[in-house]
């Protein structure tokens, strides 16, 4: 970084994780200071103020109050910076591409690395789990069994209050595979063993796991285990603020995940796909989607100005498969023909979705590989939180309705 370097205000906004106009804030407050760009149009900024502000954890926005809780989230897990993203300062890409999910997993909750790990469900844990998810209406999905499955093995688990940092690593080790042996498999006829990875594919799809698979899924999971403070993690870290323990903590990420806008999206990615391929082309697909005032599935994220780094990995090894030829196609031909109407980029939900519609998973298999990937994360944010003060991420409402006092409602 050179003494002269300038940001202009979108660069320092991407910088910090913030809008535009809270950089302006910073400016007003006196944290930053601030210069007329060439030709007097817009701002720049000083790029050691912008990262010495980071640095200090301003990597969020304000909170509208001063009063109330603790809004500053201090977290040594993951930094997102300039189209890439680190756990604990390593290449989040490199990791999964060198280790298997769970020895990310390790790194991420340790910071140590763990080779030769497994993960094992107790059996107890599991039969809890699979009788809970054995209750369930038919219809229901995975997100429903992997909810159901976590309460469960919550009530199995007397020591499920200890929340010393040995007790709740012990409780991902075994959660994890839990919620992944609670899934139905497949194909019943086929035994389910190995690693994660393998179990996971046997519960996605009936076509056999071959080693270049069970790779590509291995990666995806290591690769979303997380990612800073997506709204599910924030979730996960309110609840642990308030000391529930670490099945609590992840029912509570489950719920946020659900949502359309987070580990949905790439069941609506996927369809998409599936749409491109039925109907020979993009073109007609996108068509309906801008003319119904729909956005895209799978394009865009806000932390990348350029191609998620997540899918760029996932699409490298998707090129190596044969058998995901035509729905990575169709996925290149989504990007191609809608930057002909807005430059966006292939964010993992678009990856997910070649994955899935190219092996015949069912299209909620990209958030059900989500949910069992960042569950890792959930557990490393509830570690980090719980060394914090209890209750502090408690805002104060800003409360807009009429001022009492009022006489009863008749």
């Amino acid at each position: 970084m050179t003494d002269q370097e300038r940001l202009t205000t979108r660069e320092a906004a991407q910088r910090l994780g913030v809008k535009p106009e809270t950089v302006y804030a910073y400016v007003s407050r006196g944290q930053l200071s601030s210069e007329r760009a060439p030709g007097g149009r817009g701002s720049t900024f000083d790029a050691r103020e912008i990262e010495a502000l980071a640095r200090r954890g301003a990597r969020r926005e304000p909170a509208a109050s001063t009063s109330g809780g603790d809004l500053a989230f201090r977290t040594a897990l993951t930094l997102i910076d300039k189209d890439r993203y680190y756990y604990r300062g390593v290449d989040a890409v490199d990791l999964a591409a060198a280790y298997g999910f769970e020895a990310v997993a390790e790194w991420v909750w340790t910071g140590e690395p763990a080779h030769g790990t497994h993960f094992t469900a107790p059996p107890q844990f599991l039969e809890a789990a699979r009788r809970a998810v054995a209750a369930l209406p038919a219809h229901s999905g995975a997100m429903d069994r992997l909810r159901a499955a976590a309460v469960a093995v919550s009530a199995a688990d007397p020591l499920r209050f200890d929340l010393s940092p040995a007790a709740v690593l012990g409780c991902a080790r075994t959660l994890i595979p839990t919620l992944v042996g609670a899934l139905p498999t497949a194909d019943a006829r086929r035994p389910v063993e190995g690693r994660t990875a393998r179990q996971l594919w046997q519960r996605l799809t009936p076509l056999a796991p071959d080693e270049q698979s069970v790779r590509l899924l291995d990666t995806a999971l290591a690769l979303l285990i997380d990612h800073d403070l997506a709204a599910s993690t924030l979730a996960a870290r309110v609840a642990a603020s308030a000391r529930a323990h670490p099945y609590a903590v992840v029912s509570a990420g489950l719920g946020a995940l659900e949502g359309p806008l987070h580990g949905a999206a790439s069941g609506l990615a996927h369809r998409t796909l599936a749409e491109v391929l039925e109907r020979g082309g993009a073109a007609p697909v996108v068509a309906d989607h801008l003319r119904s005032g729909r956005r895209v599935p799978g394009l865009g994220h806000q932390l990348y100005a350029g191609e998620d780094p997540r899918a760029e990995a996932l699409f490298a090894l998707l090129a190596t498969v044969p058998r995901a030829a035509d729905a990575l196609a169709a996925a290149r031909d989504v990007v191609e023909t809608t930057a002909r109407h807005t430059a966006l980029h292939a964010n993992v939900d678009l990856a997910l979705a070649v994955l899935s519609v190219a092996f015949g998973m069912p299209a909620e298999a990209g958030e059900t590989v989500f949910a069992v990937a960042r569950t890792a994360g959930w557990i490393a944010h509830a570690l980090e939180e719980y060394a914090e003060r209890p209750l502090r991420l408690r805002p104060s409402g800003h409360y807009t309705g009429p001022r009492p006092p009022r006489p009863l409602p008749s």
